[in-house]
């Protein structure tokens, strides 16, 4: 199965600059999230796992290396990429010592930004993340046992086909991270059948539907199984 794209938190409080590493990084191929502070970073990664953290120095507020430092103090080994208008080497140094990966001094080429992603990206082991999930997911007033593959509505148990089984299985395993069609036909096990391609991606996208029935209690307004625009279908559990 070939590797999802590389997840990238942006994390500055200038809008405009925000948005152009955005849209630049998302036509190179990235899938991206921003935060305008570090409280509003610290939010997304509560819930969320990236691959590599782009991260500005000057913000108010708690500042980027101070990000930097209390991430790494809490175990966080995603990379981090330092921005900073100060080019001393003092504050590169400060940079480093807190634990970020590289470091960037504004402005700069977006090219160039994109070699140093890509160079901290190589570097980083390619090992699988080793993750302590729950053995329940709640999804509002549905609940789903890992453990057991059951769905269950209160006490009554929801009856879930073959494959939505295996979906629930899949997203479980997942929570919180957007999986591709592609991804999902692939871990479907339907891949190497010589339909791999747009008809096997919209019978998935039917599953979903049904799915939604019985979990969403509104599944034309879905809170739990989500749609990622641009990326595909998501778990988001309470």
């Amino acid at each position: 199965m070939s590797d999802p794209d590389p997840h990238l938190l942006i994390v500055d409080d200038d809008e405009r600059i925000r948005d152009l590493l955005a849209r630049f990084l998302k036509r190179s191929g990235f899938l991206i999230s921003t935060a305008r502070d570090a409280a509003h970073a610290r939010r997304l990664l509560s819930g969320l796992e990236f691959d590599l953290i782009v991260l500005d120095v000057m913000m108010p507020g708690e500042d980027g290396i101070s990000l930097t430092e209390s991430l790494r103090a809490g175990g966080l080994r995603t990379p981090v990429l330092l921005l900073t208008a100060r080019g001393e080497t003092e504050d590169r140094i400060r940079g480093l010592e807190a634990g970020a990966d590289d470091y960037l001094v504004k402005p700069f080429e977006p090219r160039e930004l994109l070699l140093r992603i890509n160079a901290i990206l190589r570097r980083v082991p390619d090992m699988p993340v080793q993750r302590v999930l729950p053995k329940v997911l709640h999804l509002g007033e549905v609940r789903y046992d890992i453990d057991r593959g059951e769905l269950w509505a209160g006490d009554q148990p929801v009856r879930l086909t073959a494959t939505e089984v295996q979906l629930m299985r899949i997203f479980s395993a997942h929570p919180g991270e957007p999986l591709s069609r592609l991804q999902l036909v692939e871990e479907l096990g339907r891949g190497g059948q010589g339909d791999t391609g747009g008809a096997q991606e919209r019978a998935v996208d039917v599953q979903i539907t049904r799915l939604r029935r019985k979990i969403e209690a509104d599944p034309k307004q879905p809170r739990y199984l989500q749609t990622v625009r641009g990326a595909g279908y998501m778990l988001a559990p309470d």
